[in-house]
């Protein structure tokens, strides 16, 4: 958004320098992103007086004119047709850069004569389009700075232009209005009234203007009237430079005019040629495959459902992006239809977008017009038109009516320092947003009615942010946070803490971390006992990804098998998420899952290259279980389900209901079913089992040093081959729990002298006394117990 100082006073009564209003629209959210000074470039060019000018020897065209400057008379050769004797002229001596030509001039020589310096015209100096002469001057004098004499005859051409950046929410500052408005409440000046009078219409307009019923949501207000016998040529000079300095080319009057008011305040106009339109206007939807002209000489075809305005030969305009060529204001326009009418933000941006069209309407009316200003809007154009063109105006033509934008909103003064940080006043709220055109009344909170021209405030913490950066969130002032004495409490959840010690703890192992998504295909979910209906999604994003995932394992497995097909065979694989046994909120289990597949490392001349086994993932297993605080003493039991290889598995029990893990072979029909080449060893981890440590203190207890030897025995059973060596050891350990430290199996024997049908175990049992050396008895009555529990549990009996 660019706009001139001049233009910008129009609007604010200000005397504040450039770098006041610059500093104040950036604080305000208006970011400046650069200021143009157009003095800067004129400031070398001086003021000389044309003694004589005798034509060339040589040249019909150029005459020789002795120019007198502020170094003397200078010879100059000048081609311009106006070059005389007793003008005052812009010079440019040698070494000054021509902004319009984009050279440097030096002494140069034409046709034989030497020339110092060159007379300027408007053109070369990018004043202005005017190139058939040079510049001539009045109330001049010799020596005098180019500028200066523009700063106090044509200040104009060397007023600065200043651009800022516009957000999205901020449609009021695209136009010059609102941000005088908004420097107004900033303390810079005071905001000039701007209330168009009403324009009499003298006759009644030929041209009427419908909306169809399905278009009034988004077309709900349409004004306009007929303007006859105008005179549409040049536009004012005063006019076409402030449009040449924000970047737009003047056009004609009554082009200039609609484009000076989109900028101004914000109000995108448009005129058609009276006199081309065929009847009545028409605002409908297009049916879909109509063609337009439009004024960028583009021919558009337009999609169904986009808002149109016809005659009664097809559509003459896109509504508020742009309009059509036929129906365009030229030279010989006497009549014209001017346009001033609201459009729904959504439904121009779909249709801008679609159509690749690019205009400052589009732009103004998609991020939102004020919808009162539609009628004003039309008045204040109509009398610019009479100003400038003549004519006469009809009385209006009006189609639907005015947005209801009407609303309020209950704001407490203490918010904003509670949101803010800043202490504001209530009676310095209540003037700030009354001076950006709010109306703010009451006594211990402001009932704060919203002008039609700010559609981003949607409730109080947006009045907030309105009295906040008009204060400046500059003033605000670091608060350092409230620290209480002594240690602080800890952020994380037990749980937390759990989770991160497993996920860093079986990383440390060798594994590499998995994330996978939480949804899987249903006959993956079904081969680790998912995939019903619960827990099917209703929206899934593909069929592989139909139901909440059971357990972690099926996407580790399928990982692995993505990497077996690219040939990557060695891999060890983890992941820490929620498995899900319910679709009810709370119906998940946090789970620590690893795999292992393939051999514990690559091949070497000295064999030490093995296959995983059950016993590496048991080890890995029961680390994490150390590591997020398991009790020390667990059961291994079996039973663990269908995905599990039977006779290689076990689960991690604190008693046959309390699992804390499993571990152990993937069973080889779901490898199969799931391409991965086995075998496959995997390990799964509930850490939300595992028990909470009755102290909660951060402190470690007192180490316990036993001075007393241990005691080991060796007891080998012979028990039926059915008998699982868990079974056993489990019933060893039970016969002195306070005793047994440890029961670890050390040999197995079938056949020989044993017989069909049995087998021996051996296992080495290690009793550590903690008061007192243990007697021969005391040793005796233990082994005793433990062949009564043995036998008693398994039906073995001790080997001779």
């Amino acid at each position: 958004m660019k706009f001139t100082l001049s233009w910008l006073k129009d609007h604010l009564d200000t005397d504040a320098s450039v770098q006041a209003i610059t500093d104040a629209l950036t604080d305000l959210g208006l970011e400046v992103e650069g200021v143009e000074d157009r003095a800067a470039a004129l400031a070398n060019f001086t003021i000389a007086h044309v003694q004589s000018a005798e034509k060339h020897p040589e040249a019909d065209r150029l005459r020789v004119c002795q120019v007198e400057t502020n170094d003397g008379v200078q010879q100059i050769i000048c081609g311009a047709p106006n070059a005389r004797a007793g003008i005052h002229v812009v010079l440019a001596k040698p070494g000054d850069y021509i902004p319009g030509l984009d050279i440097t001039i030096g002494v140069g020589k034409i046709r034989g004569i030497e020339s110092f310096g060159m007379m300027a015209s408007e053109r070369e100096l990018e004043l202005s389009e005017e190139h058939d002469g040079i510049i001539e001057l009045d109330n001049a004098e010799v020596g005098q700075t180019f500028v200066d004499w523009l700063a106090k005859n044509d200040p104009a051409k060397v007023d600065p232009v200043i651009e800022i950046a516009i957000t999205p929410n901020r449609q009021d500052a695209l136009g010059i209005h609102g941000i005088a408005r908004d420097l107004a409440a900033k303390g810079l000046g005071t905001l000039k009234a701007h209330e168009p009078a009403e324009i009499k219409g003298t006759f009644k307009s030929p041209i009427n203007v419908t909306i169809d019923a399905d278009t009034l949501d988004t077309a709900p207000h349409f004004t306009g009237r007929l303007i006859r016998g105008v005179k549409n040529g040049p536009s004012p000079q005063w006019l076409q430079d402030r449009l040449r300095a924000i970047g737009l080319r003047p056009i004609s009057a009554l082009v200039d005019i609609t484009n000076y008011f989109t900028y101004d305040q914000n109000r995108p106009l448009h005129v058609f040629d009276a006199d081309k339109v065929a009847g009545n206007l028409r605002v409908h939807k297009a049916a879909g495959g109509e063609t337009l002209t439009a004024l960028d000489d583009k021919e558009y075809t337009l999609p169904a459902g986009h808002m149109v305005i016809s005659d009664d030969n097809g559509p003459e305009s896109i509504a508020g992006i742009m309009g059509g060529l036929d129906t365009g204001c030229t030279e010989e326009t006497v009549n014209v239809f001017l346009e001033s009418a609201w459009w729904d933000t959504i439904a121009i941006a779909y249709a801008g977008r679609a159509l690749k069209i690019n205009s400052d309407a589009r732009y103004r009316f998609e991020r939102g017009v004020d919808p009162e200003y539609t009628l004003p809007g039309l008045h204040a154009a109509t009398q610019m038109v009479l100003d400038l063109c003549g004519g006469e105006a009809s009385e209006v033509v009006e189609a639907g009516k005015p947005l209801d934008t009407a609303r309020s909103y209950t704001m407490r003064p203490d918010r904003v320092n509670s949101l803010v940080g800043m202490n504001v006043s209530r009676e310095e709220q209540a003037r700030i947003l009354t001076a950006l055109g709010f109306s703010a009344t009451g006594t211990d909170t402001l009932e704060v009615w919203v002008p039609s021209w700010r559609r981003d405030i949607q409730g109080e913490a947006d009045l907030v942010e309105e009295v906040a950066r008009v204060t400046s969130l500059s003033q605000l002032e670091p608060q350092p946070l409230p620290r209480e004495p002594g240690v602080p409490a800890p952020v994380l959840t037990p749980m937390q803490l759990r989770e991160r010690s497993a996920r860093r703890t079986i990383a440390a192992l060798g594994y590499n971390e998995c994330v996978t998504y939480s949804f899987i295909d249903k006959a993956s979910a079904e081969l680790f006992g998912g995939g019903t209906d619960d827990v099917m999604l209703e929206n899934p994003i593909s069929s592989e990804m139909s139901h909440m995932r059971p357990s972690v394992l099926p996407g580790l497995l399928q990982a692995a098998a993505r990497n077996q097909a690219r040939g990557m065979v060695d891999m060890a694989l983890f992941e820490v998420g929620a498995g899900f046994h319910g679709g009810e909120p709370g119906e998940q289990h946090l789970q620590a899952s690893g795999i292992l597949v393939g051999h514990t490392g690559p091949r070497d001349p000295h064999g030490a290259r093995r296959a995983v086994d059950v016993y590496d993932v048991k080890a890995d297993a029961e680390a994490v279980l150390a590591a997020i605080g398991a009790p020390a003493k667990a059961q291994i039991l079996r039973g663990a389900g269908d995905q599990w290889h039977p006779g290689r598995h076990g689960m991690i029990c604190l008693g046959p209901k309390k699992v804390l893990g499993i571990f152990g072979e993937i069973h080889p029909k779901i490898l199969s079913a799931m391409d991965v080449k086995g075998p496959a060893m995997a390990f799964t981890i509930f850490p939300e089992e595992v028990p909470m440590p009755r102290s909660t203190s951060a402190t470690r207890g007192a180490v316990t040093m036993l001075d007393l030897q241990a005691v080991e025995r060796d007891f080998a059973f012979v028990v039926p081959t059915d008998v699982a060596a868990l079974d056993l050891v489990n019933a060893a350990a039970g016969a002195d729990k306070a005793l047994i430290a440890d029961v670890s199996v050390f040999d197995e024997f079938i056949g020989g002298s044993l017989g069909e049908g049995n087998k021996s175990i051996a296992i080495a049992v290690r009793m550590q006394p903690r008061d007192k050396t243990l007697t021969e008895e005391e040793i005796e009555a233990v082994a005793a117990k433990i062949v009564e529990k043995v036998s008693k549990a398994t039906g073995g009996t001790l080997r001779g």
